[in-house]
Parts: structure tokens; sequence; C-alpha cells
């Protein structure tokens, strides 16, 4: 592969990671949740999906998928069920933190995660919110296919930029998790806590809506 392809798909296989979107405002609500163990399995689980879809794409597979209206639809639904199951989840702990009073203010240990979530369950939720995004399909599709140089080995070429583009993600989101684990431990207002995992909830919720009303 030309380096300076591979160059030009890292940037732009980057710069797709960096713009927020349910995988974003997923590790924020799994860090804010659980701590920064948690959001980076359930950003694996998030990298597992994408390579799917990219080796998908590489086979030719996830073109039925996005060529499918009926497929796109199913998908499109599932994915908004799991994205709105996620948020409104968040927004009922957080509610039910507030009514215990495990969120004491005047205790500054209840900073600290709330009760860890099994790791697969993190990984499972991270599989499941990018196999649930019929446009993660249409993506594979007509983004990876605009890096094979001319005269190169389509599958191969195709399987190495999958397996580039998943490293990155890996990447970007393991710091976004630990970004928001240290913002999180400077706080001292366990409301501001609570505020942010609402927020994430909110914007969960946001996103599963905004995958059925839009086309």
């Amino acid at each position: 592969m030309v380096s300076s392809t591979l160059l030009a798909f890292s940037i732009a296989a980057l710069v797709l990671a960096m713009v927020p979107g349910p995988s974003t405002a997923l590790v924020l609500r799994q860090t804010l949740r659980s701590g920064r163990r948690l959001a980076f399995v359930t950003t694996l689980g998030n990298a597992s999906g994408t390579l799917f879809w990219s080796v998908a794409a590489a086979f030719g597979l996830s073109t039925l998928v996005a060529a499918s209206q009926a497929a796109y639809n199913l998908i499109k639904i599932l994915g908004a069920f799991v994205l709105i199951g996620l948020g409104v989840h968040t927004l009922a702990r957080v509610r039910a933190d507030t009514r215990s009073g495990s969120a004491d203010i005047t205790n500054v240990s209840r900073m600290a995660p709330g009760p860890a979530e099994p790791l697969r369950t993190g990984y499972r939720v991270g599989l499941l919110t990018n196999l649930a995004n019929p446009k993660a399909a249409g993506f594979a599709v007509s983004f990876l296919p605009q890096f094979v140089p001319a005269h190169a080995p389509v599958l191969e070429t195709m399987l190495i930029l999958a397996v580039v583009q998943v490293l990155i993600s890996i990447s970007w989101y393991a710091l976004v998790a630990w970004g928001v684990n240290q913002a999180r431990k400077a706080f001292s207002r366990p409301i501001v806590r609570r505020r942010l995992e609402q927020s994430s909830g909110i914007i969960l919720i946001g996103f599963g809506v905004r995958m059925v009303i839009q086309p």
C-alpha cells in the first residue's frame, strides 16, 4: 500500500472518530458511571463492531444491508432501541442515586465511580451500539473503497484499512475516557457528576430518536 494513501486514510479516520456521535456519548456515560476500565472495554466492543462492518464491506456483505431498505430499517429500529434504552437507564440510575442519598455532597468519597458493571456487559453494549447502526454499514461501503489504490488487491487492502481504522478508533476513545476520568476526579461537587451523567443520558436518547426520524 502506498504510504501517502495510508497516511491520508489515517488522518481521515482520526477526524471521523473525533466527530461526536453515539460512540462518544457512550464512552462518556461509561466513564462517568463506572470508570475508565469499563469505558475502555466498551471501546473495544465498539471497535469490534467497526471491524465487523469493515470486513463485511471488504467481502461485499454490508453492501446487501445498505441496499436493502427492510434490513436498513430493522437495524435502525434496533439501534434506536439500544441508544434510548441506555439513555433511560442512565437517567434512572442518576435519579435512584439522588433519592437514596448516595450522592451526598458532604461525602467526597461519593465521587468514586458507581457500582462497576461486568466487563462483558460493557463490551456487549459497545458492540451492539455499533452493529445496530445501519449507517456504519453504508459508511464502510462508501468510505473504505475510496482509499484503495489503483491496481492494489482490493480485499487485502481493505482489510488493512479496517485494522488501521479500528486501532485509531480504540486510541481516540481510550484518550477520551482517560480525559473524562481525569476531569471527573477534579470535580469536588457530586451534583456536577450527576448533571454530566444526566447529560450523557439525554444525548444518548437524542441520538436514538434522531436515528428513528432520519431517513
